[in-house]
């Protein structure tokens, strides 16, 4: 098993990287919120966890060991698969998703695409006993450990785009250091709509 990797980054997508290790280039399938803090060319020290199947052998990346260990606790829920995990991990900070589920806040969870109210309870029933000793984080601040602000992040959600999508586009506009909502607004646009 391979639990750690350290290496150059080679390419960086949207849900994954390529890792050069001394040569070697590996495929880390990736959450959103580990990709907005790396760069191409740049070093890197990665946990990692391995999934083999009968036909596949993928390997999943994160910068954190709290992103991965909430990864294998929503692994460990009946009927979520590692696409689904990585969704979740996509859409909010680790803290804000224990939070929901310590809380009972399925709404939140739902707001990821491909999770509906069944599966949300469930990931409750099943992790909530697991992160009884989660402190309650305050909830109105969505882009904890991102940057752009609730005002920004509304705004592209209504006009269409995924949470994943916005968050993607104004952590990268973040980067940059545009600071009114306005502006973080139009610069996201132009990003979303080069892609």
């Amino acid at each position: 098993m391979i639990g750690m990797l350290r290496g150059i980054v080679w390419v960086a997508e949207t849900d994954r990287l390529i890792l050069d290790v001394g040569g070697v280039g590996y495929l880390l399938h990736m959450p959103l919120s580990s990709l907005t803090k790396v760069r191409q060319g740049e070093e890197n020290v990665f946990f990692t966890h391995m999934i083999m199947r009968e036909d596949d052998l993928s390997l999943y990346g994160f910068i954190t060991k709290d992103e991965k260990d909430l990864f294998l606790q929503l692994l460990s829920v009946t009927g979520i698969g590692p696409k689904a995990a990585l969704a979740i991990l996509s859409a909010f900070p680790v803290n804000r998703i224990k939070t929901a589920i310590v809380s009972e806040d399925a709404s939140l969870l739902t707001e990821v695409s491909g999770i509906g109210g069944k599966t949300a309870k469930r990931i409750i029933l099943e992790l909530k006993e697991k992160m009884k000793d989660v402190e309650l984080e305050d909830t109105g601040d969505d882009t904890s450990g991102f940057g752009p602000t609730d005002e920004t992040l509304e705004m592209l959600l209504a006009l269409g785009f995924s949470r994943a999508e916005a968050r993607s586009a104004l952590a990268t506009v973040n980067k940059k250091g545009i600071a009114s909502t306005e502006d973080q607004v139009k610069e996201a646009l132009r990003m979303l709509a080069s892609r």
